[in-house]
This record gives C-alpha cells, sequence and structure tokens, in this order.
C-alpha cells in the first residue's frame, strides 16, 4: 500500500512540475459578447510556472448606453503539448452602468464572481491565441440584466513579454 501510495505521490509530482511556457506578461485583447461590452482589453501577469492574473477591463459607449466592467481571475496552467496550454480559474469583478433615451434614465453598480476555462497556444514569436468560457454570476444586478447568470465565450490576442 505504501508503495502504491508513494508511486501516486511521485507520479502526481511529476505531472504537476511541467516545464510551462508562461509568459511574465501578456496584453492584448480578448473579443466575445461580454454581456454587450463587447471587446476588452487584457492583461495577464505570471506569478509562477503554474499560476497568473488575469485583468480584463469591458466598456461600452454609445448614444444610449455607458458602462464599463473590471474582472479579475487567478488562473491555473496546465500544458497539454508543444505550445498548447490549458487552464482554468476563479476571480470576480464589478462595474457601473448608465442608460438615458427617450427621457427614461437609469444606473448602477454590479458585482459578480466568475469562473474561468480555456485553451491557449503560445507561438514561437510573441503571440497568443486563447479561447475560454467564463461564466459569471451577478447580484444586485436585477437593473443590469434580467437574469443573475451570464456565460461569456471570448477569443483572446495578446503579445507576451
Amino acid at each position: 500500500m505504501k508503495k502504491m501510495l508513494f508511486m501516486f505521490a511521485l507520479l502526481g509530482g511529476a505531472y504537476f512540475a511541467q516545464a510551462q511556457d508562461i509568459s511574465k506578461n501578456a496584453l492584448g485583447l480578448r473579443l466575445g459578447d461580454n454581456d454587450g461590452f463587447g471587446g476588452e482589453i487584457s492583461y495577464q501577469r505570471g506569478l509562477s510556472k503554474n499560476n497568473r492574473l488575469e485583468f480584463d477591463l469591458g466598456w461600452r459607449n454609445s448614444n444610449n448606453v455607458d458602462a464599463f466592467k473590471l474582472t479579475g481571475l487567478y488562473q491555473w496552467v496546465w500544458e497539454i503539448d508543444n505550445g498548447f496550454n490549458w487552464y482554468a480559474g476563479v476571480g470576480g469583478g464589478l462595474g457601473s452602468w448608465s442608460f438615458d433615451k427617450n427621457g427614461v434614465s437609469d444606473n448602477g453598480t454590479f458585482l459578480f464572481a466568475a469562473g474561468n476555462i480555456g485553451i491557449e497556444y503560445n507561438f514561437d514569436i510573441p503571440l497568443q491565441l486563447s479561447l475560454d468560457f467564463r461564466p459569471e454570476i451577478y447580484s444586485n444586478s436585477s437593473d443590469f440584466r434580467d437574469e443573475n447568470f451570464g456565460p461569456d465565450i471570448a477569443l483572446g490576442i495578446r503579445y507576451r513579454f
């Protein structure tokens, strides 16, 4: 039993000790639906070989709606093969919105919790492409959205440095 437990620990350690291709910094765009915000400016900061932070800022400025949304995520990254990684993370954020049309106006703020799962490819040049899913659960947002759940699928393109 001890030998089996030791082998399991050794294999598990070898799996998580793989070298990662996480850049210290990556800056770019995350393009998706994002509850009407559309694209976001996205920044990733590597913390270790397997972990990083991601910060995204989305905004909307139109004739009727002005809004912003700031998201922060902690992510775990695992190597798949030759530049491909998959990642998962948790985090949250906050935002603010204002609406004014035909004499009707309203505004508010909202908080949300978020999860994140995705896949990315790091090219030999300092370019990263990613595709991810970020479900968001909103609080105090009854005027911002009809439901408290928002699924968000997005394509990311970032410059790694």
